[in-house]
């Protein structure tokens, strides 16, 4: 659910070969109206976003997909 103060995560899924890479674009914040502020670090080649609520930053040492601010989210695929 969306909330005032609530932190969004803010990617760019890209296809590779091996899957979905996930590149995280930037934040999001909900306001006191339910509207967002989106604050963009890069600019998705394609011209998509995917938005969604912001996961606690974990230790991402174990490896995966997601190319980031330090693993914030897990690339998944099926969401674009």
């Amino acid at each position: 659910m969306l909330m005032a103060g609530k932190r969004l995560a803010v990617f760019s899924i890209r296809e590779g070969k091996g899957g979905s890479i996930w590149v995280r674009a930037g934040s999001a914040f909900v306001n006191k109206d339910g509207s967002l502020n989106v604050l963009l670090d890069v600019l998705p080649l394609d011209g998509k976003l995917h938005v969604r609520e912001a996961a606690e930053k974990r230790d991402t040492a174990a490896g995966g997909r997601f190319a980031g601010d330090g693993g914030a989210e897990a690339g998944v695929g099926g969401h674009s």
